[in-house]
């Protein structure tokens, strides 16, 4: 699509509501993942919001609310530093999140994943067949919403779906803190000589979480979900010590063997991700050096073909090493590393550059192949802090004190965080590029709001994750409380670095995972070629360690999200079906995991871990019943109310 000669984009008043849209998103992601490990695609919610608020206005183009969305989508997929970061709490080496080291790790490594993912847009979104699938649906959102009096009517019905659902969902998820109901259940069995069982959390937020991924991903997750559960729990717990209390017999087992399991698929599973795309990213980097090269010679490129300037890239990336290496030398600062801050500094500079390329190439492919929700920034995750653990230990052993241990692993994991940004930020950075492809948007502007969409998120980073640290804690942290956010990514990439740095990683199960993964590349591959369901290996890693009670949710989610999409695309407008149930799981989303900061806020400023109980814990049956019948209610009706519209 062409560009007119003039156009609104980058406004003033598009930057102001991105950034409000930024603190909003950017604290539900920020809760959603450190609660279920997972976070949903922002782009789409964005450019809902941006038409419905802006259609009023003089002058509003869709270019300018393209830009909207592009800098809330950046600040929420920013959110996935909660991933890396919360393991500097677990492993007790922060309070909380100081916020200039916090703010400083997420920003640069965010602004790093703009500038490497602007020599890859050529390849991945010009030049490839890769289907971008919410890139797709945000262009069409937007294309629909800008362009006539019928796209007035969608947009302001998309907005009303979208707060709708959100209330639904945070009403249940306050109603379930007073315990008049419940939302969790379990039930823990032996099986032969071992033990496991079934549980599951009564969450909107993940039946919306599952309608996005889709069957695809939610069938993988189903097989990591029997995997580890239907094999490795019983298995392992035949051979350990029985244990009275099936629950925490069950539970150990799952956290010190099956996870690291999980970890050795997923490793796998993102390395051959990077093998399948070296050509592609290769003849990226060639295109962009190529349009410098016409620049130089006077030749005028076409409005949507004006990238950043690939040498101004080059110069600012290599800029920001020097406060990276600000960053990094603070962490060491008064630690027992201190006299060896120069060989660490530069070989963590080397690392970042090194390896960030990479990684910004597979969670760009991979963004493109199944979409940003779906991309495996886990696993890149995990890969990183391996890496850095493992160069670590080669160039200094291990440390003969537990100060300086405790340091290699901070170091690792600060290192890790950075590599991450770059990691997430690329991830989201050529979806939106598709989406401003589609929509005729200049691509230099959008990666100028990518930046300014970065360092929006960076700053809310910080005091969200204090507050959410304070209020509930973290799950394995030293003072974690009944209600400890379960951060299941922060929690393994730190074990995996103070495990390799301790010599006591779990590397049988990180083996047999390992083993497991090539297994499950190969079943995948064969199913591709078939034209099967696809099951992809990252995601049977996700299922298998995940939570039970989050991963049944989020299939039941899954198979909602695909009956719901069978019946759109049997309609007489199926496009505009498809989108409305897209909005319908966005709001089931927003608004749980909204409600968690709030409550995050009231535990905060109450002091107390249950401030809104009316009855004592354990109640029982009755409160579990009465919660099942309203969440099956609240759920029909959501979804009954989005056919209705559709149809």
């Amino acid at each position: 699509m062409s560009n007119p000669t003039k156009q609104t984009e980058l406004t003033l008043r598009g930057l102001v509501l991105g950034g409000v849209l930024t603190l909003l998103f950017t604290a539900a992601n920020a809760y959603l993942g450190l609660k279920v490990g997972l976070t949903f695609a922002t782009s789409i919610p964005a450019a809902v919001i941006s038409m419905a608020v802006l259609r009023h206005l003089p002058g509003v183009t869709v270019q300018e609310n393209n830009i909207v969305q592009t800098i809330a989508s950046a600040a929420g997929n920013l959110a996935c530093i909660i991933f890396v970061l919360p393991g500097l709490v677990m492993v007790g080496w922060w309070q909380g999140f100081p916020w200039l080291t916090t703010a400083g790790i997420t920003l640069t490594g965010g602004v790093l994943g703009v500038l490497f993912s602007v020599p890859l847009r050529r390849a991945l979104v010009v030049e490839s067949d890769l289907p971008f699938p919410e890139g797709r649906a945000a262009a069409e959102v937007l294309v629909v919403g800008s362009g006539s009096r019928t796209g007035e009517a969608d947009s302001a019905l998309g907005l009303r779906l979208l707060a709708w659902n959100s209330l639904v969902s945070a009403g249940f998820a306050a109603l379930a803190q007073t315990r008049l109901v419940l939302d969790t259940a379990g039930y823990w069995f032996r099986v032969g000589a071992g033990a496991t069982g079934i549980a599951g959390n009564l969450s909107f937020a993940l039946i919306g979480v599952g309608h996005l991924v889709g069957p695809s991903v939610g069938a993988a997750m189903g097989l990591g979900l029997v995997i580890a559960w239907g094999g490795l729990v019983p298995l392992l717990t035949a051979q350990g010590v029985p244990g009275a209390d099936l629950e925490s017999w069950t539970g150990a087992v799952f956290r010190q063997d099956v996870r690291f399991f999980g970890a050795g698929v997923m490793g796998v599973a993102a390395v051959w991700t990077l093998i399948r795309i070296a050509a592609p990213v290769l003849g990226g980097i060639r295109s962009a050096f190529a349009a410098r090269r016409a620049r130089g010679e006077g030749r005028t490129l076409a409005l949507e073909e004006q990238d950043l300037p690939i040498t101004a890239v080059i110069l600012v990336a290599l800029g920001l090493l020097v406060p990276i290496a600000g960053l990094l030398w603070g962490v060491l600062a008064g630690t027992p590393l201190e006299g060896q801050t120069l060989p660490l500094v530069g070989g963590a500079l080397v690392l970042i550059l090194g390896v960030g390329l990479g990684v910004a190439a597979v969670t760009g492919y991979m963004a493109g192949l199944i979409g940003a929700s779906n991309s495996p920034v886990s696993g890149v995750g995990i890969l990183a802090v391996l890496t850095s653990a493992v160069i670590l230990l080669w160039l200094f052993g291990r440390a003969g004190d537990p100060q300086g241990t405790a340091a290699l692993v901070a170091y690792a994991l600060a290192v890790t965080g950075i590599i991450f940004g770059i990691a997430t930020i690329a991830n989201d950075n050529l979806q939106d590029l598709k989406t401003g492809q589609l929509v005729g948007a200049t691509p230099w502007k959008q990666q100028v709001a990518l930046v300014i969409g970065v360092v929006a998120g960076s700053l809310v980073i910080p005091p969200v994750l204090n507050l959410l640290g304070s209020s509930f804690g973290f799950v394995g942290a030293p003072g974690a409380g009944p209600n400890a956010l379960a951060a299941p990514q922060a929690g393994l990439i730190s074990a995996l670095a103070k495990g390799v740095l301790t010599g006591s990683a779990n590397w049988r199960m990180l083996g047999w995972g390992a083993a497991a993964g090539l297994v499950l590349v190969v079943l995948d591959e064969g199913l591709g070629r078939l034209r099967w369901l696809r099951l992809p290996p990252l995601a049977v890693a996700l299922g298998i360690y995940l939570p039970m009670k989050l991963v049944l949710l989020l299939i039941a989610g899954a198979v909602i999200g695909t009956l719901y999409n069978r019946w759109a695309r049997g309609g007489a407008d199926p496009e505009r079906a498809v989108r409305l149930g897209t909005l319908t799981a966005t709001g089931l989303i927003v608004g749980e995991s909204l409600w968690g900061v709030v409550y995050a806020l009231i535990v905060y400023l109450s002091g107390s871990e249950a401030p809104l109980a009316l009855v004592a814990e354990g109640s029982g049956g009755p409160a579990l019943i009465v919660g099942l019948l309203l969440f099956l209610g609240l759920g029909a009706g959501a979804y009954r109310y989005t056919v209705r519209n559709a149809a």
